[in-house]
């Protein structure tokens, strides 16, 4: 088991609220941890770790909830991290950071999410509870309010596609449904999803989203959905497994190029190796002595690639 499973020396009575790792993750073992207590970040593939805000010195923990990385990381070394009242921004891997500050009163940030395209077009966007979603598109010096047709601005989850230099499309889950954006998120339109289903705690996009239009949103109460019409329609899956909160999901391309999907519920993660028609347990000898908070794949889902996951009580797992 010396590989199977790697405890992080992360706080205890934490909460670790978002994973994200190096694209190059086999190769250079870097991820970060985003907790109650910081940001973490590891560079031996989660087996030790350290916090990341030394160079601020806060004088109390800066509470991180999101984290992301820019998709050419290992030669930008760009990441951003949400914290009460702003984002954060480091171009050296998180060793220095700068301080984007969001307008007046400070907004509480929940989700963040970065153009694959950014090398060229320099956006990400930070959703927020209460005060919707800011985009910047100067790689995080600023960040205007992005809200026009976004009707409700407790933003729980964003996800952006795969082939956004093309399609411009990001679709953001809130606490009364999914709104879509196909301009970069300048605007968002309602998805007609059942209102009675929300709130929208997580989304993902299939890798061949610009041909298959393949959309999962996982509710709080209401299982698993799945949209092949880039989410015109919905239909429920796996309602046996799923009848309680979904937490995360990823999603990737298997060995036949089949869609696998991922999911995150607060007791266990369930796989799916053909395109969400069948479920089974990941890892079913793996058991987690508290509640799953966070999932990351760096490597995609087929066996043998790493798994991270973060747990209520602040520690990150590393499982192979």
């Amino acid at each position: 088991m010396a590989r199977d499973m790697i405890e992080s020396e992360a706080q205890s009575e934490d909460i670790v609220f978002a994973l994200a790792a190096s694209p190059g993750f086999l190769k250079d073992g870097i991820c970060f941890a985003a907790s109650q207590s910081g940001l973490n970040r590891s560079d031996d593939g989660g087996a030790t770790w350290r916090s990341m805000y030394g160079s601020l010195n806060p004088v109390s923990p800066l509470t991180t909830v999101a984290v992301a990385l820019s998709p050419d990381f290992r030669s930008d070394r760009t990441l951003f991290a949400g914290v009460q009242g702003g984002v954060l921004c480091s171009a050296n891997a998180g060793e220095i950071w700068q301080a984007a500050l969001l307008p007046s009163p400070p907004p509480n940030i929940s989700t963040i999410v970065v153009s694959p395209n950014f090398m060229h077009d320099g956006t990400v966007l930070a959703g927020t509870m209460e005060d919707g979603i800011f985009r910047s598109t100067d790689r995080g010096r600023q960040w205007p309010s992005s809200n026009f047709g976004l009707l409700d601005l407790n933003v729980l989850c964003m996800a952006i596609s795969p082939d956004f230099a093309n399609d411009e499309t990001i679709l953001a889950g809130t606490e009364s449904g999914i709104f879509r954006s196909t301009n970069g998120g300048r605007s968002w339109r309602e998805v007609d999803f059942a209102a009675d289903l929300a709130p929208v705690l997580s989304l993902a996009l299939s890798p061949n989203y610009a041909s298959d239009g393949i959309v999962f949103a996982g509710t709080e109460a209401g299982g698993l959905f799945c949209s092949k019409d880039k989410g015109s329609t919905w239909t429920r899956l796996g309602e046996e497994l799923m009848s309680v909160a979904i937490n995360g999901i990823v999603t990737a391309l298997g060995h036949s190029g089949k869609l696998e999907i991922l999911i995150l519920l607060s007791e266990q993660l369930l796989i799916s190796r053909d395109g969400g028609q069948r479920w089974s347990t990941w890892k079913k000898k793996v058991h987690f002595r508290q509640s799953l908070t966070s999932v990351a794949a760096p490597s995609g889902l087929r066996p043998g690639m790493p798994l991270l996951v973060g747990l209520a009580d602040g520690s990150a797992l590393r499982i192979d």
